[in-house]
């Protein structure tokens, strides 16, 4: 009787392990299958078609609704694209297909955060933007002359000699707008940089050599006079013993904004035209917005010293005799130092700077040239005659 007791306790026994491997094979298939799970296609699943099809359609709906939330008008009826039929003459060239809401015409300078709300990024916003073209040897100079203007003045330097990283020695160069490329005049960096659109957010727009003394200029006050006067093109007075070329550009001690002068008999037929009058020199030149439109298309790409300019502003601005003077009681002194001529390159024998000077003084006939055919151009084709 004992045996068939014994017998029947050991298939109970093989049963419940039999039982207990059973579950943890499942157990371990079940972890395995889980954890690969994500990176399993529904489609290799062996699921029944309808609820593939319901799943599909639950997602492809979903996203459906964000695009037409985000994009509304991408999707017309019968999920048919559609695309908007816009088209504004009046927009900037090349941006006629866009609704004017979105268009952003003009730029600035304005230094912005990388994180925040754009709404906060600025908690002041410069009236003015002043470029120097500068070399790393006129550091000193040019730090004295950037401590002439306040926060509301966007400070732009353009590096000629390739030299930026050095300059973060002057803390006010840390907030400054850095443009380098070698071996450029600042009328070469104005033409390409300083596009009437990207500087459209600064009132006036001075763009000045490094080689200026500072020690009597206000900056502050030189734009109350500026304002006061009337002047769209203007530059401080210049010290009478240093670096003088034209009388018109000299001091004057007596007050405050000059508009024309005496010159050399036979220089000015006319002593409402230059040099006697409607002219600042092209060292220092401070434009108004509207007056720098004007200017920036008179600069020529190729004419990279800019000399003739100073003859030619006059015709940006009405009456010019009125809207161009220079500002005596805030003056400057032109300290005539040669460092961009010596960026020059030694040829026929000629030392660096006498190369720059002679292209100069051929860009000078140049641009006298181009000008006077194009006003021949001009007259001839509507049939006037030249006053």
């Amino acid at each position: 009787m004992g045996t068939p007791y014994r017998s029947g306790a050991f298939k109970r026994s093989n049963d419940s392990t039999r039982l207990v491997i059973t579950t943890i094979m499942g157990m371990v298939f079940g972890y395995f299958v889980g954890i690969s799970f994500p990176s399993v296609s529904l489609t290799k699943i062996n699921l029944p078609s309808s609820l593939i099809s319901t799943l599909d359609y639950a997602f492809n709906d979903d996203h459906r609704h964000a695009i037409e939330r985000t994009f509304p008008e991408n999707l017309g009826s019968g999920s048919t694209p559609l695309t908007p039929k816009i088209y504004v003459p009046s927009n900037p060239r090349g941006a006629e297909s866009l609704p004017p809401g979105i268009v952003v015409s003009e730029s600035d300078f304005y230094l912005r955060r990388l994180w925040g709300e754009p709404s906060e990024d600025l908690t002041k916003k410069p009236k003015y933007l002043v470029t120097f073209t500068v070399g790393l040897d006129q550091k000193y100079n040019i730090d004295a002359a950037v401590k002439k203007f306040s926060e509301d003045f966007q400070i732009l330097l353009f590096h000629y000699d390739g030299r930026t990283t050095e300059w973060d020695q002057f803390e006010w160069s840390k907030h400054a707008v850095h443009v380098s490329v070698k071996k450029q005049t600042k009328w070469w960096y104005a033409k390409r940089f300083l596009h009437p659109d990207v500087v459209a957010a600064y009132d006036y727009i001075f763009i000045w050599d490094e080689d200026l003394g500072v020690e009597h200029f206000n900056a502050e006050k030189y734009m109350q006079l500026v304002k006061k006067h009337g002047l769209d093109i203007s530059q401080p007075g210049l010290e009478p013993n240093n670096g003088l070329t034209w009388q018109m550009t000299k001091r004057r001690g007596d007050r405050e904004v000059h508009k024309d002068t005496e010159e050399k008999p036979g220089w000015c037929s006319d002593p409402h035209l230059p040099p006697c009058a409607a002219f600042v020199e092209i060292m220092a030149p401070v434009f108004s917005r509207e007056a720098w439109r004007c200017v920036w298309h008179l600069i020529q790409n190729d004419l990279v010293h800019g000399w003739g300019l100073d003859f030619a502003l006059r015709r940006c601005v009405e009456p010019a005799h009125e809207k161009i003077g220079v500002v005596d009681s805030q003056w400057i002194v032109h300290q005539v130092i040669p460092s961009l001529g010596n960026q020059g390159q030694p040829e026929n024998g000629k030392a660096p700077w006498e190369g720059v000077r002679e292209r100069c003084r051929n860009e000078w006939a140049m641009f006298q040239d181009r000008l006077s055919n194009a006003d021949k151009a001009y007259f001839a084709q509507h049939g006037k005659t030249r006053v």
